[in-house]
């Protein structure tokens, strides 16, 4: 997409609508009070001058992803076109990071049925995103693809994320047995540059690699070659993204909050974690943001669950996010998140112009329950529904607020994505926490090393072949 003018970039900016999160929509009890900004002007001063004094420092290089990119983005456009002439399938092996984002901007960029299309029409590759170790879906992939026309794109940056190496190897060896020296024409490494062990395997296999920087985390990392190679092959203009994303971080540094959706967002959460609402609901009301909520549901758990501050304090502090799909979930969570515990924020996303438009045919005149929708859109249908669901939760007083997306387009995407790591820093600001580890799952990680009998986990097997034998009474 072109880019237009400074006019048509505010004409895509994405707005929040927080009036259902105040007393005046929500009620007294569960409602914040107008003086919410004035008494909290500390943390939020504080919180700013945190996150833009460390801004490009240690693991926060992804703020500067829309600025120092240009050689490299040249690169993957050059890439993917060369793998667009000769490949029909795209396959990523990576997990989590290294795989929700790009799942999540394939959905919302590309023809909702892409792999289904003919090749004529689709007019890029099949992408596939192998995220799990299930033998089941391992063997799925191969019966729907052909080696010949497959490029693979391994992706971790440490090279010890266990599942991805799993996968590698199997393919790897798959092949090396079907094309021997030339085994690496159908495979691509994303890794660091500096350090790890799939440098060296990409090294000793002379694989074309791309590398993710250093100060840029998996959950963090859908705007470096992580995401951008995938995105490119399918045809996505990630050049786009990251003009969009650049647009976000500036609105970002305005210290007001008023002019910063990211921080407003962030004091929004923080305060509502602090009246007990320790579950954070992401619902689109687009099918092609769905998947933008699982990447959103690893950034904002990943990033704010932790067990001590940076004071080293015990707090056990975080938010349960969890994804809905508008209207598709009105017809079932919606009956919980309205009558039942108050302890949920709903984030809506709303589309003011989808990419298409239906309209709805007449017919069955004689039936008035059916016939009042005749005449109407689709388009007008989900926007109801989503004001619906709005008036549904404002008067069981349950707090929601909206993101405003004129469209959804890479640049909008870019902007959207931006915005949610925006509002992780500053929430992680708020908390004072570090929003950039994640020793929880590090937990899980060393246990499976350690029955796998890999090498430095000696002790934490000794731990697991202490442990109590269950009880087979406990056992139905």
């Amino acid at each position: 997409m072109k880019i237009k003018s400074a006019k048509w970039r505010n004409g895509m900016k994405l707005k929040i609508d927080f009036n259902n999160m105040m007393k005046d929509f929500v009620g007294e009890q569960q409602g914040f009070d107008k003086n919410i900004f004035e008494e909290n002007k500390g943390l939020i001063s504080n919180a700013f001058e945190s996150v833009i004094e460390n801004r490009g420092t240690g693991m926060m290089g992804w703020t500067e992803l829309p600025y120092n990119q240009t050689e490299i983005v040249e690169e993957i456009i050059q890439t993917a076109k060369n793998i667009r002439k000769k490949y029909d399938n795209f396959v990523v092996l990576g997990i989590g990071g290294s795989a929700l984002g790009t799942i999540a901007v394939f959905h919302a960029l590309c023809h909702l049925r892409h792999n289904e299309l003919p090749k004529s029409k689709r007019k890029s590759p099949k992408l596939y995103v192998e995220d799990n170790v299930d033998p089941e879906r391992m063997q799925a992939l191969f019966d729907v693809i052909d080696l010949d026309k497959t490029m693979f794109n391994v992706v971790t940056k440490s090279g010890e994320t266990s599942e991805t190496m799993a996968q590698y190897l199997i393919i790897m060896d798959l092949l090396k047995k079907k094309y021997g020296d030339k085994a690496n024409e159908h495979m691509i490494a994303t890794t660091s540059g500096e350090k790890g062990n799939l440098i060296k395997i990409a090294k000793q296999e002379n694989l074309k690699t791309f590398y993710i920087p250093e100060g840029v985390g998996g959950r963090f990392s859908e705007l470096c070659p992580v995401g951008l190679l995938p995105a490119a092959v399918v045809g996505v203009d990630i050049k786009a993204m990251l003009k969009g994303a650049e647009f976000m971080d500036k609105i970002c540094q305005n210290k007001s909050i008023f002019k910063n959706p990211a921080l407003l967002m962030a004091l929004l959460q923080v305060l509502a974690m602090k009246n007990g609402k320790n579950i954070s609901v992401m619902m689109p009301y687009a099918e092609s943001l769905k998947h933008v909520a699982d990447w959103y549901c690893q950034l904002w758990s990943e990033s704010l669950g932790k067990a001590t501050n940076n004071l080293g304090e015990k707090i056990f502090v975080g938010q349960t996010p969890v994804k809905a799909l508008g209207v598709t979930d009105q017809h079932s969570q919606i009956q919980l998140y309205r009558e039942g515990p108050f302890d949920k924020v709903i984030t809506l996303i709303a589309v003011e112009n989808y990419r298409t438009t239906y309209e709805i045919s007449d017919g069955y005149k004689d039936i008035p329950e059916v016939s009042f929708l005749c005449g109407h859109t689709l388009n007008e249908f989900i926007t109801v529904a989503r004001k619906s669901t709005e008036y549904a939760l404002n008067i069981a007083n349950r707090q929601n607020y909206t993101i405003i997306m004129p469209e959804v387009n890479a640049f909008t995407i870019g902007e959207l994505l931006y915005l949610f790591e925006m509002e992780t820093a500053f929430a992680g600001a708020m908390l004072n926490i570090d929003a950039y580890n994640q020793p929880g799952v590090e937990g899980g990680k060393h246990a499976a090393y350690a029955i796998f009998g890999k090498k430095g986990y000696e002790n934490i097997k000794k731990e697991l072949d202490n442990a109590p034998n269950k009880n087979s009474k406990y056992i139905c």
